[in-house]
């Protein structure tokens, strides 16, 4: 993988997450545990995967991505400023009467985004049914969709999951951030635990188990896509909520905390980079 600065990568994961911590200290938000969860996945689709330009964001035969945990969407808001599909400063715009920017993804505010959401255990059908119609349709471009791995509670998950195996619909991806961490508790203590990777392969998928922060791991399984022709493939990446910032890590607090000025300096301290947009409080 000569071809990838993964130094550079590094430092745009770093601002992602003080962009990120900076929205939700502007807009009294919260959800910076299953933000900073997905940031490292979301800079490896965006920055050496996804086949889609700022140049020509609607191109029909263009990769699709869905941000199924509509609650990370700064995480995907910051991933869309770093690579030059939006100007930076809309990003003051996150959380703010009219705004452009909602603290959940809503492509009627955003129309560049693929899909709406913040409903969990729809992001999936959404995807399945949108690499369907392509492949009727003839077009190009593959589907890759970023889960949690509690909306993996939902029954529709594995509907369509059953679809997308039993129309071989290897054009898509699922990626699950398994950070084992829902709204108010872990997922073995709320729902018994989940071995995702033998529930997706028991559903006719193609699976890997990674680490969701090893950058070069995670490039080389994206490259390795799909796993098996004429099945769809899944991606269980193994995270930490709220990674990058010490304080933050695993702590479950921060679902709905939204940080103080004091929180933010410290962050940006920690991350040593200042945010895409607005660098203190």
């Amino acid at each position: 993988m000569d071809d990838v600065d993964f130094d550079d990568l590094g430092l745009r994961a770093r601002r992602m997450r003080a962009t990120c911590i900076r929205m939700a200290y502007d807009g009294r938000e919260g959800h910076l545990k299953s933000t900073l969860s997905c940031i490292d996945l979301l800079l490896a689709l965006y920055g050496t995967w996804l086949r889609v330009s700022p140049d020509d964001p609607r191109h029909p035969d263009r990769d699709r991505f869905l941000l199924s945990k509509g609650h990370g969407v700064t995480a995907l808001y910051a991933a869309l400023a770093e690579y030059g599909f939006m100007p930076p400063s809309l990003l003051d715009t996150y959380a703010q009467p009219g705004g452009a920017l909602p603290n959940h993804a809503c492509r009627h505010a955003l129309p560049l985004l693929e899909i709406s959401s913040g409903s969990l255990g729809h992001g999936l059908g959404m995807a399945t049914g949108m690499a369907y119609g392509m492949e009727l349709d003839g077009r190009g471009g593959r589907v890759a969709v970023l889960m949690s791995d509690g909306e993996c509670n939902e029954g529709s998950v594995w509907e369509s999951a059953m679809f997308a195996a039993a129309r071989r619909l290897d054009r898509v991806v699922a990626i699950i951030d398994n950070n084992n961490m829902q709204a108010v508790g872990r997922n073995d203590e709320i729902s018994g635990g989940m071995p995702l990777d033998d529930k997706f392969r028991a559903f006719g998928w193609a699976v890997r188990t990674i680490d969701g922060h090893d950058l070069p791991g995670i490039v080389a399984t994206l490259r390795g896509l799909p796993f098996e022709p004429g099945k769809p493939s899944a991606i269980v990446a193994r995270t930490v909520g709220g990674s990058g910032v010490s304080f933050m890590e695993d702590q479950m607090m921060w679902h709905y905390r939204s940080p103080s000025a004091e929180d933010v300096e410290r962050a940006l301290a920690e991350l040593g980079v200042a945010p895409l947009h607005r660098a203190t409080p």
